[in-house]
């Protein structure tokens, strides 16, 4: 018998309201402290890695987030169902859902995290503003009169100045955010602002605020004890974002002034004890690059993504701080005893095509291997899909070392060891993230990716075409069809060094490139030539060739050039055929057969991954036909329409 079974509030089987990487997470304390831990899952997840890690599985309903993680209804029956004492909701979701609390709190069962009280207070970043204010908190300069009218809120914005945002109440994760820059786009970005929150919330409420320029993006881990105490695990930086989302999280923050350290300790225990949180929360600051004055931005109410870091400076496990805190048990260590050690890192790895806009993939995981000395916390397995349904991050990658330089050397060497072939992933721009001035020096603010690529990511050529020469060279070394037909060039014949005229096409698009095969191989491109290295890992999966190079990853088509070019003078140009960028559903249509488009001008509207995709049209033309309708859902690469130039 666990000390939980006799704690003031026992428990003994905790259902884990949620999915993928925070569940496996969860499950893994779990059974470390002896509870039994019980899943829950979507059509779509019924054979997802945290149902086969729980010892016991609910099903919840459809595929549909809708319609299961997120149906209150469906979660109580399957915690019934399972006799749980307890409920752990991860973080999203239903985490930070007031109504979801206060049902769990009625149905008699133990919801593993702060009251529906303080959820419904913090989640309101009007009334978290306010509570903060009241508390001593310093927070940014803005206005939120809740029924203000427009012509108030416009009136409210002079006094605070241009450039301002505009953002939920509701809100999170850049959802219902607009930056105005002067008074004539106001207007236009309240009523945005106001539809997409409505949208995505169930609540169009918006409030000002004064744009903090080139901003550290700073956080405090917290814990309360849910009488009025409340510790600390010290800060995080995580200023590295994409649309207010974030990239990379490090602990503690680099290059901060020590007076700063302890103001953002005092500020987030001052507001936690204030509203008697009980559990782990976060509560975030702003502050000018430059300047020493944090401001509070916001308080989330659950576990962060980004707790690891902290995991990793302080030797804790915040998932077991909650389940004992929630059980009615001693937390483990007092203020004095929660000493940060060393330095830690963590990059979040997706399933995305960060050349392409950051498109969300989808598909068969077929290897998926973390470099030594790193922490992976990951939702998926090799022979896992990633699917439309749900986010689209596979795994965490955490490195800790005995200071930032050590653990920044040990993330990447990490990453350079990482293998991960299947959907396109975000691997090769995190590195090059990690390895950017600006965040090697500790300098990097939100506006980090805008300075550092301001025409967006594209992988670097050199590295690129070494993966591509390496992976061709195995090819042909390994004798694969279709290399052995013949093509005018000879491998270790009479006439040395053979020189291999071929095709590589890629999820990084298609180059013709040429091997020479000497006693050192080297591959061009036509534009650069380069020495072929020993330092690609390359192999087959699926009948396939596949390479990984300091965090990129192919799975190329190779062939003779001279076969690729008759094929395509016998095919054609498929170029005005607009497929599907990935698996999901066709919101809306924009056109019909017969109509006259701009180029650059909307086609098709899709979502699929909790995000909305526009598809234009690549040229002026004539649209040739319309192959799906809205709400038809389809495959990445089905043709939706096709077009026919202008002149044609």
């Amino acid at each position: 018998m666990t000390e939980f079974a006799t704690a003031p509030k026992p428990i003994r089987r905790v259902l884990i309201a949620n999915r993928g990487e925070i569940a496996c997470r969860i499950i893994a304390t779990c059974r470390r402290l002896g509870l039994t831990p019980i899943a829950v899952f979507s059509e779509a997840d019924a054979g997802a890695r945290h149902v086969r890690m729980a010892e016991e599985a609910e099903p919840i309903g459809p595929a549909a987030a809708a319609e299961s993680y997120l149906d209150i209804g469906r979660i109580l029956a399957a915690a019934h169902r399972a006799g749980a004492d307890a409920i752990h909701p991860g973080y999203g979701f239903l985490s930070e859902n007031a109504r979801f609390v206060r049902t769990v709190e009625e149905a008699g069962l133990i919801f593993v995290g702060p009251t529906s009280d303080a959820v419904e207070i913090m989640g309101s970043k009007i009334a978290a503003r306010r509570v903060a204010a009241e508390a001593g908190v310093p927070v940014v300069p803005g206005f939120d009169g809740e029924a203000a009218s427009d012509a108030e809120l416009a009136e409210a914005a002079k006094r605070i100045g241009y450039p301002l945002l505009v953002k939920a109440s509701a809100g999170g994760g850049g959802r219902g955010m607009r930056r105005v820059a002067g008074p004539e786009r106001l207007a236009e970005a309240l009523r945005s602002a106001r539809a997409e929150a409505e949208s995505a919330f169930g609540d169009a409420t918006v409030f000002l605020e004064k744009l903090i320029l080139s901003p550290r993006h700073l956080e405090v881990q917290v814990f309360g004890d849910g009488r009025g105490g409340a510790l600390h695990f010290h800060e995080r930086d995580c200023s590295v974002q994409r649309n207010h989302q974030k990239v990379i999280e490090e602990a503690p923050a680099p290059n901060l002034p020590e007076q700063v350290r302890q103001a953002l300790f005092a500020h987030a225990v001052r507001l936690t004890a204030a509203i008697r949180y009980a559990g782990a929360g976060t509560v975030e600051f702003v502050m000018g690059a430059g300047e020493a004055q944090p401001y509070f931005l916001e308080m989330n109410t659950r576990l962060q993504v980004e707790h690891p870091v902290t995991e990793a400076i302080c030797g804790v496990d915040l998932v077991e701080w909650q389940l004992r805190q929630a059980a009615g048990l001693p937390l483990p260590l007092a203020q004095d005893r929660i000493r940060p050690r060393g330095h830690a890192i963590e990059i979040r790895l997706n399933a995305e095509r960060p050349e392409q806009g950051f498109l969300p993939d989808t598909g068969r995981i077929a290897r998926l291997e973390a470099g030594s000395g790193l922490r992976l916390d990951t939702g998926v397995e090799a022979g896992d899909e990633i699917t439309s349904h749900y986010d689209s991050m596979i795994a965490k990658l955490i490195a800790h070392g005995p200071d930032r330089a050590a653990a920044r050397a040990r993330l990447i060497a990490g990453l350079d060891a990482t293998c991960i072939i299947g959907p396109g992933t975000n691997l090769g721009f995190l590195r090059d993230c990690l390895t950017a001035a600006d965040f090697a020096e500790g300098r990097a603010t939100t506006d980090f990716l805008a300075t550092n690529f301001p025409e967006g990511w594209r992988p670097d050529p050199e590295r690129l075409l070494q993966l591509r020469g390496q992976a061709a060279l195995a090819a042909i070394r390994n004798g694969d069809d279709p290399l052995t037909l013949a093509d005018g060039f000879r491998v270790g014949g009479a006439v040395a060094p053979g020189r291999a005229p071929l095709e590589v096409a890629d999820a990084h698009g298609t180059a013709e490139i040429t091997l020479s095969l000497g006693p050192v191989p080297e591959v061009s491109d036509g534009a650069r030539v380069l020495k072929l290295g020993a330092h690609a890992r390359v192999g087959t999966e699926d009948d396939g060739i596949w390479a990984t190079l300091e965090g990129l990853s192919i799975r190329p088509r190779i062939r003779p050039l001279a076969e690729a070019r008759m094929e395509a003078r016998v095919n054609g140009s498929a170029e005005g055929s607009i497929a599907a960028p990935l698996t999901g559903r066709v919101t809306d249509v924009l056109v019909a057969q017969g109509d006259r488009v701009e180029a650059g001008q909307t086609l098709a509207v899709m979502e699929a991954m909790k995000l909305v995709h526009s598809l234009p049209a690549p040229f002026a033309g004539t649209v040739a036909r319309v192959v799906v309708a809205a709400g038809q859902s389809v495959t990445q690469k089905t043709i939706l329409i096709e077009l026919e130039e202008e002149d044609a």
